[in-house]
């Protein structure tokens, strides 16, 4: 079969419009018989759906996993992609590389591996055949499907040494871990919302061995029922609750769980819209906001900031970070007892 050549980055998967990438593009194409030298073709078993935007489509959908699956298949259908046309959000895949283009040979890849994306859904050109189940609590989909990757895009080999669910759990937040261990510095105050989450747990965990023994971990959560759980992972110095939605409740409590100081950094994991004036409040100025969340509103951030007078530093969660799948894989063999939660929780 002869190969065409595409772009790099994969604009000529661009149905339209003409001219942009494919994250931003309204429909892609995804037909999966055209094989093109700078390609990875995966055969697809399941889909981790961005939190966003299962959230939001479960919410739609009043939870039924049949108009779910309708809802997804019908984004795919119509866009050649998972992208959720209210959150923007994709989500990843875990799947078995089938096809490799022969420009890509010389990668450390052969068809048969078993791999996870480490590019987002929402620009993933996907096709699926049918959806076998669909796991609401996980926001995990399993399918029979296919996916391509870039020549741009970035993947991981699934590790041997745990099972693919665990993995999947993990990888879909890798981005977060890894930024938590490089923003603190020994003897900070951070503040993390939405800290029951998995990304909120494994940034948690980055975050208290970079403060050390003179800083603070302080997690934010909703139901006072999780606090003692979340105390036992090791992870956080403090747990309060709070609701996220709230800025002022989140700013009173965070300040009464920091000796009445304001923060040096916090991260927002939390999947819900609104809750950036809660970041942004309990940090000092000069101090650092981190948004993780696919749900953040640069406008409301930008502009509450601006509003409250906080000159505070406020970076957008970048899905890549260098080395962050085998950053993130390593916590899970780092710490026990989060690798046990995963295992019950998100397997």
């Amino acid at each position: 079969m002869e190969q065409l050549k595409g772009d790099k980055y994969g604009s000529h998967r661009v149905i339209e419009p003409k001219g942009v990438l494919t994250q931003a593009a309204w429909k892609v194409d995804n037909d999966m018989t055209k094989h093109y030298s700078n390609e990875i073709i995966v055969d697809v078993s399941a889909l981790n759906i961005d939190s966003a935007s299962f959230t939001q489509i479960s919410e739609v959908c009043g939870g039924d996993e049949k108009k779910i699956g309708e809802m997804i298949l019908g984004i795919v259908a119509e866009r050649g992609k998972q992208q959720n046309p209210v959150t923007g959000s994709g989500g990843m895949f875990i799947g078995t590389v089938s096809y490799i283009g022969d420009d890509l040979k010389d990668r450390d890849l052969k068809v048969g591996d078993k791999i996870a994306s480490l590019v987002s859904l929402s620009l993933t050109p996907l096709k699926i055949d049918k959806i076998l189940a669909i796991h609401k609590d996980i926001d995990r989909v399993d399918i029979v499907g296919k996916a391509v990757l870039f020549e741009s895009g970035i993947y991981a080999k699934l590790p041997a040494d745990m099972s693919e669910p665990l993995a999947l759990a993990a990888l879909d937040v890798a981005g977060a871990p890894a930024q938590a261990r490089r923003l603190p510095k020994e003897g900070d105050s951070v503040l993390i919302l939405g800290a029951n989450g998995k990304s909120g747990v494994l940034c948690a965990w980055e975050a208290l061995k970079k403060v050390g023994p003179n800083g603070k971990v302080v997690g934010v959560v909703r139901n006072p029922r999780q606090v003692p759980d979340l105390m036992e992972l090791g992870v956080y110095t403090d747990v309060i609750v709070a609701d996220c939605t709230k800025p002022v409740e989140v700013l009173d409590a965070a300040l009464a769980a920091n000796g009445g100081k304001e923060y040096d950094i916090s991260i927002c994991c939390v999947n819900i819209e609104s809750c950036e004036m809660s970041a942004i409040l309990p940090v000092h100025d000069d101090g650092l906001v981190y948004f993780f969340s696919m749900a953040t509103s640069f406008t409301k951030a930008a502009l509450g900031a601006e509003g409250v007078g906080k000159d505070v530093t406020m970076i957008v969660g970048n899905g890549y970070t260098k080395n962050h799948a085998e950053i993130t894989l390593n916590v899970l063999r780092e710490n026990p007892k989060l690798r046990k939660l995963f295992d019950e929780k998100y397997c």
